[in-house]
């Protein structure tokens, strides 16, 4: 699986680093460092709708107050 992480400015500006930080805690706390693969990229085109992520190219809108909701149910069951 592979989750892409907008770090553009206005993603930085909501929160992307933070997101960052908790998926790869959230990816070494499940031992899923073999299964998950994650990475950064620049503008997204959709930046009035937060930190923009992508999982296997399917979009979503988190903040750092969302993050481990989205692993829980976005990530954990489909790896």
């Amino acid at each position: 699986m592979k989750i892409t992480v907008c770090i553009g400015s206005s993603c930085h500006i909501k929160g992307s680093r933070q997101v960052v930080e908790q998926l790869q805690y959230l990816v070494a706390f499940h031992n899923l460092n073999d299964r998950v693969e994650l990475g950064g990229t620049f503008c997204l085109g959709k930046c009035q709708q937060g930190v923009c992520v992508t999982v296997d190219g399917e979009l979503h809108s988190l903040s750092p107050d969302t993050v481990e909701d989205f692993f829980n149910t976005k990530v954990v069951p489909y790896v």
